[in-house]
């Protein structure tokens, strides 16, 4: 992964490892430390791993590895262990934790200089590594924010003046689908283009979570030598929501005709069928609760969505400007509850166990995306029942 086709994360985590790999085989040299800089928990991971594997021997870890956080330990504390031999391991790595604490609550200035003082005669046989985890560097740094350029300055002039910087920016959906098909060709799979796409579509262009899905897909795929679109469609929660998401656009936009027949291809692509309407019910249900929220906190971007919605009801990243843009073609509170309600009269039928489910949500799906009968001035107090 070292040419230069691959992003700007990608390339740093693969010059730090090839670095890392070097000094311990005595063909380099090795920093007195270094500075892991982004968010890509992905590459964070693949940035340690390397670092065990080269300098943290198994049988050695409880006395050559320490992981200490800034929120408990203090930055002496930190240079004292690293200054300090270990009498059982012939070296030490040290991971640092909370780094943006170096930068709050006043200017540190004792802190900088015993940093300072450190890396003028730094302990060969220990290497600190610190975990800047607190900015986020995107795939394209020309967007970085203002607020993660001033970090990641004050950074360069403080810790970079004596660490080495690696910059694991985001990976972007091309690279993230290059390393898909790249993974899955290793292991002697082949992966369908189209395949690829829906994988990282679905799950945002989160590494963490495409490695997972697609471990599982090497597995779900093992003996047949290729994962298909079906394959993610059926292994993959998230490529399922989104087939749900363009239901619930097309039901936003009122466009019926589309909405059953987005309904129809989701029942027909179900292994459950018709027996999986409950399911689908549940996330439609879940889908317009989230609508909500949205409207009723005024949500305009998916940065504030994930203050608006909580942990355990938030929906994949891929989805979040998309329900943002579903939920403002509603124009009030009553037109998002009393869709629920229709999907609540619906979920009571189908538990009922009516002859035919398909029509149960034929028929809901034909009422969400028809425009709301206005209510009687003289009977208001009869809108808890309309439908």
């Amino acid at each position: 992964m070292n040419g230069s086709r691959w992003g700007a994360g990608f390339n740093a985590a693969s010059r730090f490892v090839a670095e890392i790999e070097a000094a311990a085989a005595g063909k380099g040299l090795l920093r007195p430390g270094y500075v892991l800089v982004g968010d890509e928990v992905f590459l964070l991971d693949r940035c340690r791993a390397a670092l065990l594997k080269a300098f943290v021997p198994p049988d050695l870890r409880d006395f050559c590895l320490s992981d200490l956080d800034l929120a408990g330990t203090t930055i002496f504390e930190v240079l004292d262990r690293a200054q300090t031999p270990s009498l059982m391991a012939p070296f030490q790595v040290v991971f640092v934790r909370n780094v943006r604490l170096l930068y709050t609550r006043g200017a540190k200035k004792e802190e900088f200089a015993a940093l300072d003082r450190y890396f003028r005669s730094p302990n060969p046989q220990a290497l600190l590594v610190f975990v800047a985890d607190f900015l986020r560097i995107p795939s394209d740094a020309r967007r970085m924010e203002m607020d993660d350029k001033n970090r990641f300055e004050r950074l360069t002039e403080t810790l970079g003046e004596h660490c080495g910087m690696v910059e694991l920016a985001r990976v972007s959906d091309d690279d993230a689908m290059r390393w898909v098909v790249g993974t899955a060709q290793e292991a002697g799979v082949h992966m369908e283009p189209d395949a690829a796409r829906e994988l990282v579509d679905a799950l945002g262009a989160d590494m963490m979570l495409i490695s997972s899905e697609l471990e599982k897909l090497l597995l779900y795929t093992l003996g047949r030598g290729r994962i298909t679109l079906g394959d993610v469609e059926t292994m993959v929660l998230a490529a399922k929501q989104r087939s749900l998401y363009e239901l619930t656009d097309a039901i936003s936009s009122r466009n019926r005709a589309r909405a059953l027949a987005l309904l129809q291809g989701l029942l027909n692509s179900s292994d459950a069928g018709e027996d999986a309407a409950i399911g689908h019910l549940y996330m439609m249900a879940r889908t317009f609760r989230q609508m909500l929220v949205i409207l009723e906190k005024n949500v305009r971007d998916s940065r504030a969505i994930w203050q608006a919605l909580w942990q355990g009801f938030r929906m994949p990243p891929f989805a979040a400007d998309e329900l943002i843009r579903q939920a403002r073609r509603y124009k009030s509170r009553r037109e998002l509850t009393r869709a629920l309600r229709l999907i609540a009269r619906a979920d009571l039928e189908l538990r009922s166990s009516p002859p035919d489910k398909r029509i149960v949500l034929e028929r809901l799906v034909y009422d969400l995306s028809s425009e709301p009968k206005p209510a009687p001035l003289f009977a208001s107090n009869q809108l808890t029942f309309e439908v």
